[in-house]
């Protein structure tokens, strides 16, 4: 519901889906020859790809129309019934490090609303060059770092191990205690400039877990963010690109409960959970089923005790039932990638499993976009700055 997870792990964990792709540059065409169909699928560079996205005899379009449009075309969110309520801000005069970080405050700020999640993208100066490129480093504004033990375990989020080194590279300092949930800092580039920002806690609400039922779950300590902001992705509305549009949804229950917090690749608790509820993991592997249902129950109460807005994946399937009816009246046919559509717990049991969708991405869209780390522009400025 949220794009997260518009990426990794997190199926969702934001308003488009972002699994991590390829870490090479293709040399390929972006479209493939036959069909002229954009690739979701890879990791775009506005620097290299800026030609093949942008067509200067295109219709234009207001900043706000491009960004509401991109989200209608996200194939992997399962949250376009409301693509049309996206609030946009334009930031696109900004070009310091300072008022970047300062928008993304305001961004957190206005967008949690007290929980009354509101959907809003901020969008930062448009590609022209590497000189005046904008660039916000984090996967999403609100993450939490990932350790490597001496064990070869972790501690925290695996995902961002890599992020983890690289932002303590640069000077960041984990609590002198590191824990399970530690927020990572921005990492903020304004064209040769480099900037670490930690983020002040008053602007993150986060979500203690405890489970109606057993007392047990509370005493594990888990908790998660509330705000789901993808920060990475690269907004194409057919005649610009813009590197830097951080954007949420909400969360879709099942991208914490089963993704972020039972992934065995992220924290991985699905074997704690069995555990506390005396299953017998060596008989049945229907511990997992159990499991996933108790921690996506937890995440759903919690959530909803808070008055954080969330969304349970039945709702949102149904939800997006109706967008397609909609879309479809409007005389546009959905396009969608089924594995990202289709929740990750239940799947039989909601009617986005039982249809199909075209695959056949366009323009306007939200795009995966190379870190910028891997680039070669990248990795002079953490050789500058680190």
């Amino acid at each position: 519901m949220s794009p997260e997870e518009v990426s990794s792990p997190d199926k969702g964990d934001l308003p488009v889906g972002t699994e991590r792709g390829s870490e090479v540059h293709e040399e390929s065409c972006p479209f493939a020859a036959s069909r002229g169909v954009l690739d979701h699928a890879r990791r775009w560079d506005a620097l290299a790809d800026s030609a093949s996205l942008c067509d200067n005899d295109g219709p234009e379009r207001a900043v706000e129309e491009g960004a509401r449009e991109a989200w209608r075309e996200s194939v992997r969110c399962i949250g376009r019934l409301h693509w049309q309520s996206l609030q946009v801000v334009d930031a696109r005069s900004i070009t310091d490090p300072d008022s970047v970080f300062e928008a993304c405050v305001k961004h957190l700020e206005t967008a949690t609303n007290g929980g009354r999640i509101v959907p809003t993208q901020t969008v930062f100066g448009r590609w022209e060059d590497p000189g005046r490129e904008i660039r916000i480093w984090n996967h999403q504004l609100i993450r939490y770092a990932g350790y490597r033990q001496p064990d070869g375990g972790f501690l925290g989020d695996p995902m961002n191990v890599e992020f983890t080194e690289i932002v303590r590279a640069l000077g960041w300092r984990p609590p002198s205690a590191p824990g399970a949930f530690d927020l990572l800092p921005l990492v903020i580039q304004c064209g040769e400039q480099l900037q670490v920002r930690e983020l002040p806690p008053s602007v993150v609400l986060e979500v203690e877990l405890e489970h109606p039922e057993h007392e047990w779950f509370h005493a594990l300590g888990l908790k998660w963010y509330a705000l789901p902001t993808l920060s990475d992705m690269l907004l194409a509305t057919g005649k610009e690109l813009y590197p830097c549009a951080p954007f949420n949804g909400w969360y879709m229950g099942t991208e914490i409960g089963s993704r972020n917090l039972g992934d065995e690749g992220r924290y991985n608790l699905l074997p704690v959970i069995a555990e506390r509820l005396g299953l017998d993991c060596k008989r049945s592997l229907l511990w997992k089923d159990r499991s996933l249902v108790v921690l996506n129950e937890a995440v759903l109460h919690s959530f909803e005790r808070e008055g954080v807005r969330m969304v349970d994946h039945h709702s949102a399937s149904r939800e997006f039932l109706k967008f397609c009816n909609r879309e479809e009246q409007a005389g546009r046919e959905v396009q969608a990638e089924w594995s990202w559509i289709v929740p990750p717990v239940a799947g039989s049991a909601t009617g986005v499993f039982h249809r199909t969708y075209q695959l056949q991405p366009r323009l306007p869209n939200f795009l995966l976009q190379q870190e910028p780390w891997r680039t070669q522009r990248g990795r002079e400025l953490l050789g500058r700055f680190s």
